[in-house]
């Protein structure tokens, strides 16, 4: 048997096929590691992919819980913001604030709504004693500012929950803040503040640009408003009677009124001020808006437990859309309700302050303000009001002298007017004719005696309203009182009367003392002037009512009045007293106004017109009396 060997050739031939196998083997292998290595390529793409849009989500989500609330998913940001989602994806989405300052006002303005988060005037402090804290008339959300805004697809949106980019410059002194909701880069709706060097005032613009695709712009955008007044001063009663809202409608100024809740349409309006008696935030407007509401709500119900805030007051004005955007001027006003600071911006926002209307408006304009401002200029606030005092009393004091003049010819012709009445008791218009013809006869003008008083009333009324709005006052001390604007107790009672209240004040005190001491010694002389008429009060027992009654009620009412008002009615009527002493002393003789009435008795007298239309009328009556009796 031929033994079976490999030759040559079949070795190679299985080389090769060993190669080949091995050759096919290698790139099968290769092949399954590139895929495993593009697979977890891919995978890891996918991930990142992945992460990144988990990422973007909660970016998004983050947004939409601080723009909304908690409860907002992520497809209300697309749905509630419709085009503004773009804001929220800005790097000034998140709660922040940019502050504007000058040397009387600190105001920060927030991203998230746009508007003014915190106003603080400078130069002003709190009633609290020592505590150094500064007026704060915005803060901890004590604001509202909002424009309510209607798309195309009737959605509302509110811009007090969306975040608006800020953008601050400056030109000058100027400083410049953009305040922008977007819809895009350059659609936007912009709050503009331009606040200016030592000025109160600053420019306010609204305006959009390019969101008439989205807003349904037939329907006006309300703008609201609202504040709730924090208590600044000693009394927030006091504060609280001061406390309300003021406005310019169709050209004339007036207030919403002092009620618990008080609600006004006003048809054009200008400006409306939130007064809080000595500090005020007005909104401006250069063009007159429409059907405006405001309101105003007592928020005081018991001074011993209500004593942060005093008034809560809101405001809403349609801002109509021109030419399918909203392009409105406007200025904000921070700061004291100070009539001169006021009068010098000529808006008509001097107004707010209560000066009193007709002839006492007039008086405090022309006289008390400027005559009070050149004292307390170069002197103490309460020597300021004593030697202003003594000058209206000085220059009303020959109306006085002519009062007093009066009432003793009155007083001498008494024993005549008497008998008169006596004589003709069964017969009264007799004896008003024969009265009449005694008054003429004697030169003596019944009425004399009542024109220098009613001359003296308005200065009176004035006083009443310009002390209580007197900045100048605020947290000036005089003697034992710490705040000539607030009350100056002396003691603290330990229950409350009721009208009276909870403390002693020194100043009405002494004032009541005056007003007594004032009407115990005029009280005769006017009874004695006005002997008593049939059918007329008599005016000696209405005279000693009086006597006690003014005090009383100076007592009363002015117990928690400011303590300026109290030292000025103080001093004026002591100086009134001192007066009428030097008058009766050195300027009226009863024995000579006796005699001159004796000899104008004798000479001839013509009458007066009124005079004339007076005996006719009487003499027109007494004809009609005999008739009747016929």
């Amino acid at each position: 048997m031929e033994e079976k060997k490999f030759d040559k050739n079949s070795i190679i031939g299985f080389a090769i096929i060993f190669g080949i196998i091995m050759w096919m083997m290698y790139n099968g292998q290769k092949t399954a590691q590139e895929e495993q290595a593009q697979k977890i390529k891919q995978e890891k793409i996918d991930k990142a992919k992945k992460a990144k849009e988990v990422a973007t989500k909660q970016v998004l989500q983050t947004v939409v819980d601080t723009t909304v609330n908690d409860t907002v998913k992520l497809q209300k940001l697309a749905g509630a913001l419709g085009s503004f989602a773009y804001s929220a994806t800005l790097p000034s989405a998140k709660e922040s604030f940019t502050t504007i300052e000058n040397e009387l006002v600190t105001l920060k303005i927030a991203n998230k709504g746009g508007y003014i988060a915190e106003a603080v005037l400078k130069n002003y402090k709190k009633f609290e004693k020592n505590s150094g804290q500064l007026v704060e008339l915005i803060k901890n959300n004590n604001a509202n500012f909002n424009l309510e805004l209607q798309t195309k697809d009737n959605r509302v949106l509110n811009t007090k929950d969306l975040f608006f980019e800020p953008t601050l410059t400056k030109n000058g002194n100027d400083q410049i803040l953009s305040m922008k909701l977007k819809s895009g880069a350059n659609e936007f709706l912009e709050y503009k503040y331009v606040l200016k060097a030592n000025d109160y005032m600053l420019d306010f613009d609204v305006r959009s640009q390019g969101l008439s695709k989205v807003l349904n712009t037939s329907k006006a955008a309300d703008l609201q408003w609202d504040l709730k007044t924090y208590r600044n001063e000693k009394s927030v009663s006091y504060e609280n009677r001061y406390a309300e809202i003021y406005f310019e409608n169709d050209g004339k100024v007036d207030y919403a009124g002092l009620g618990k809740q008080e609600d006004e349409t006003l048809e054009k309006a200008t400006f409306i001020a939130y007064k809080q008696h000595f500090f005020s935030s007005i909104l401006l407007s250069q063009t007159p808006i429409e059907n405006v509401k405001v309101s105003s709500t007592d928020l005081v119900n018991d001074d011993k437990i209500d004593t942060v805030f005093t008034k809560q007051f809101k405001t809403t004005l349609p801002l109509a859309f021109k030419n399918g955007e909203l392009d409105y001027k406007m200025n904000w006003y921070y700061g004291p309700t100070d009539y001169k600071i006021l009068n010098n911006y000529e808006k008509n926002i001097e107004d707010i302050v209560p000066l009193g209307w007709g002839i006492f408006g007039w008086i405090n304009k022309l006289i008390f303000i400027p005559l009070f401002g050149f004292l307390s200029s170069f002197m103490g606030l309460g020597i300021a009001i004593i030697v202003f005092t003594i000058i209206i009393k000085i220059a009303m004091s020959p109306i006085t002298f002519k009062s007093f003049l009066s009432q003793a010819k009155m007083k001498v012709l008494r024993p005549e007017i008497t008998e008169l009445n006596e004589k003709f008791a069964k017969d009264p218009m007799k004896k008003q004719q024969e009265t009449m013809k005694l008054y003429n006869k004697a030169g003596v003008n019944p009425m004399a005696g009542c024109i220098p008083a009613l001359i003296q009333l308005p200065f009176m009324y004035a006083s009443f309203q310009f002390f209580p709005s007197a900045i100048e006052l605020r947290q000036k001390g005089f003697l034992w009182a710490e705040d000539l604007s607030s009350f100056d107790q002396i003691f603290k009672l330990p229950f409350n009367i009721p009208l009276y209240g909870d403390h002693v004040s020194l100043f009405p005190i002494l004032a009541a003392i005056a007003i007594f001491f004032y009407m115990k010694m005029t009280s005769g002389d006017q009874a004695m002037a006005q002997p008593p008429q049939e059918g007329m009060p008599d005016m000696g027992k209405i005279m000693k009512v009086m006597i006690y009654l003014s005090p009383i009620m100076m007592l009363i009412f002015f117990n928690s009045y400011g303590s300026g008002l109290s030292l000025y009615n103080f001093i004026s009527n002591l100086i009134t007293i001192g007066i009428m002493l030097v008058i009766k002393k050195y300027f009226i003789d009863s024995d000579k106004i006796h005699a001159q009435i004796q000899e104008n008795k004798t000479k001839p007298k013509t009458e007066s017109k009124f005079q004339r239309k007076m005996r006719e009328m009487m003499e027109q009556a007494e004809e009609q009396k005999k008739l009747n009796k016929k």
